[in-house]
Order: C-alpha cells, then sequence, then structure tokens
C-alpha cells in the first residue's frame, strides 16, 4: 500500500509540472483611458429610421468621439466602453447601464474611437459625457463576432 500511495503522488506531481509547461498566456483585461470626448448628430444613412430597443419610439442618433489611449504596447481588441451619458435636465440617457458600446481595436499609443449611441428623442440635448473609461483584451475572445471565424 505504500508504494502505491508514492507512485500516485509521484504521478500526480509530474502531472502538475507538466501543466505549468502547457498553460496558454492569459487574456488579462487592459486599461484604456479615453479623454477629448465629444458627440455629434449622426448623418446619412446611419441617422434615418432609428428606434428604440424594445419598442417602437423615435430615438435621436448620436456618435461619441474621443481619443484612446492604449499604454500597454499591444493592440487591445474588443474594449468595452463605460461612462455615464446626461440630458441637459441632469437626466441619465441611459438608465441602469454603464457600458455604452465597444470599440473594436485599439492600437498602442494614441487613437481616435467613435460609438454610436441612440438617446430617446423626448430627452433634450446638450449631452453630458462623464467617467467615460474602457478596457478590452490583448486577444479576440469573441469568435462569433468576427469576420474570420471559422468552424
Amino acid at each position: 500500500m505504500g508504494f502505491r500511495a508514492i507512485a500516485i503522488c509521484f504521478l500526480s506531481g509530474i502531472l502538475w509540472l507538466t501543466s505549468l509547461l502547457i498553460t496558454p498566456t492569459a487574456n488579462a483585461l487592459t486599461p484604456i483611458k479615453l479623454y477629448n470626448l465629444s458627440y455629434k448628430a449622426c448623418t446619412g444613412d446611419i441617422a434615418k429610421n432609428n428606434v428604440g430597443s424594445g419598442d417602437l419610439s423615435a430615438v435621436n442618433c448620436f456618435l461619441v468621439q474621443g481619443k484612446a489611449k492604449n499604454i500597454s504596447g499591444k493592440t487591445v481588441v474588443d474594449a468595452d466602453v463605460f461612462g455615464r451619458i446626461y440630458d441637459a435636465n441632469g437626466n441619465s440617457v441611459m438608465e441602469n447601464r454603464g457600458r455604452v458600446g465597444t470599440i473594436p481595436e485599439v492600437p498602442p499609443g494614441v487613437s481616435d474611437f467613435e460609438i454610436r449611441i441612440s438617446v430617446s428623442a423626448n430627452q433634450p440635448t446638450p449631452l453630458t459625457l462623464k467617467q467615460f473609461k474602457a478596457s478590452g483584451f490583448a486577444g479576440k475572445v469573441r469568435p462569433y463576432y468576427y469576420d474570420d471565424f471559422e468552424n
């Protein structure tokens, strides 16, 4: 019985050491600083026939623009953008929702970004953009989201 226990411990140790060698790298969240934020009304085809989700209420289309600073040295993909948007009366435009959109790719350094948002037509402008930040991954984490996905 003693030999069997030693053999099991030895094989378990070998398995553990082997797993350390073949573990894939972690795709940890990378923070992205967003600044110089502004917005403008949508133009062209993107501005036509917009309705709210869940119903057919009228909405106004806006493009939130700004600069994204990626100091990681690697291209970040799927950067989720979080922030607060308020109307002219100080009311939240996206109630109970902090995620505003996604930046598909943020190269190292400073780059421009643009996110489309829909705001209920009964909320007055100007809008106020606050507490914007983003975080993404060094590798693709949503395989069905990409055009180059293969089965």
